[in-house]
């Protein structure tokens, strides 16, 4: 092994011939140390230490990328990642490149998620929460709770789940299908918006109803794989609001198993939740469940869905130019002072009803396992 790297970080070396990492991409492929901003020793020890019989003729830290944070030079464009970029020659060589980040990282940056009690949820085909800590987790979780950094280097939580989207998705799919069988006639945002609506008129904690929307596994709960699932008492009041509202709020199920494990086991606090992705399409739909299921505020941004590009097109000109400022002080003061935000506080009943409603799919999870065990 010559050399290991990231796709973030092989682009980087093809523009610019040097092997360097954001932080945040380069805690990702090793643990990093908060206070010297570079991969941790203790745990380069070690892993030098159990493949040491091998007769490697390196170390592991001489194979990974040197680590950089936000706002410091990482190279320059050469002519040959010039011509790179563009085989005509007319791009010139010469301009600075920021240290390179992965999509964790760069949309941190487009969410101004970087402070400490803050955080950013993606949600869509799958959903991942990024929460930045004020202090080291007392404990690992693996297969739950990975460990990352911001760009500027202050750890990160992130719970990830595979599955949000994709089996209500197919459901409105069924009812559109059924929908255009009698004749109707509409769009597929209306179809959408429409049905997704119905959740906010449903009983809050869904009327008994539990679906699972494990089209594939989920690490969190534990399981290697799934099968969409959807459970309910002879008692339960089915109807399409609450069928609805059980789809949105089980489509966060696996994530707020994750996060209890920072809220009740870990008591880490956040004061801002900023939303992104599909699941928020529908206005005010998306982002009153998911500050129902987080019990805090989420808020939205228009810029939000400009995403990762944009972010790491932010911290370019943050490296080009700091201005003095700290990566927070620059995001709060140079890009987003005047961004218009929409803040979705939770309500209480919401809240109560959403715990109501995990209660029963912590205790249903057994049932999915039972499919996954019987049916191919």
């Amino acid at each position: 092994i010559a050399s290991i790297n990231t796709l973030a970080g092989w682009v980087h070396f093809k523009l610019t011939g040097q092997k360097v990492l954001g932080i945040g991409d380069a805690s990702g492929m090793f643990p990093v140390d908060m206070t010297t901003k570079n991969y941790d020793k203790k745990f380069l020890a070690a892993f030098d230490n159990l493949v040491a019989d091998k007769k490697f003729n390196w170390k592991l830290e001489q194979i990974l990328p040197k680590v950089e944070v936000a706002g410091k030079p990482a190279g320059t464009l050469t002519d040959a990642g010039a011509k790179f970029l563009d085989p005509t020659g007319a791009f010139e060589a010469g301009c600075l490149l920021a240290p390179p980040e992965g999509d964790a990282g760069t949309g941190m940056v487009a969410t101004n998620s970087v402070t400490a009690r803050t955080g950013n949820v993606s949600a869509g085909t799958s959903v991942f929460a990024m929460i930045v800590l004020e202090k080291p987790l007392q404990a690992a979780y693996k297969n739950q709770i990975d460990i990352v950094q911001t760009p500027d280097g202050s750890a990160v939580a992130m719970a990830h789940a595979n599955n949000c989207t994709g089996e209500y998705d197919k459901w409105i799919n069924i009812f559109g299908s059924a929908a255009k069988a009698l004749g109707a006639d509409f769009s597929k945002p209306q179809l959408y918006d429409t049905l997704l609506g119905l959740a906010l008129k449903g009983d809050k904690n869904c009327g008994g109803l539990v679906p699972y929307n494990y089209i594939s596994g989920e690490s969190i709960t534990g399981f290697a794989s799934g099968r969409p699932l959807f459970v309910r008492a002879q008692n339960a009041n089915f109807t399409l609001e609450n069928f609805m509202r059980a789809q949105l709020f089980t489509a966060l199920g696996a994530l707020r198993a994750g996060m209890d494990i920072l809220f009740e086991k870990e008591k880490v606090a956040i004061d801002s939740l900023t939303g992104h992705g599909g699941f928020f399409k529908t206005a005010g739909v998306g982002a009153k469940i998911m500050a129902a299921a987080m019990h805090t505020a989420v808020s939205s941004m228009k810029t939000a869905g400009e995403g990762g590009p944009w972010g790491m097109a932010i911290l370019a000109a943050f490296a080009a130019d700091n201005k003095g400022m700290s990566l927070s002080d620059y995001l709060n003061k140079e890009v987003f002072a005047r961004a218009e935000i929409t803040k979705t506080e939770p309500d209480a009943a919401d809240v109560k009803g959403f715990d109501e409603f995990f209660a029963n799919y912590k205790k249903g999870l057994a049932v999915e396992r039972v499919a996954v065990e019987s049916l191919e």
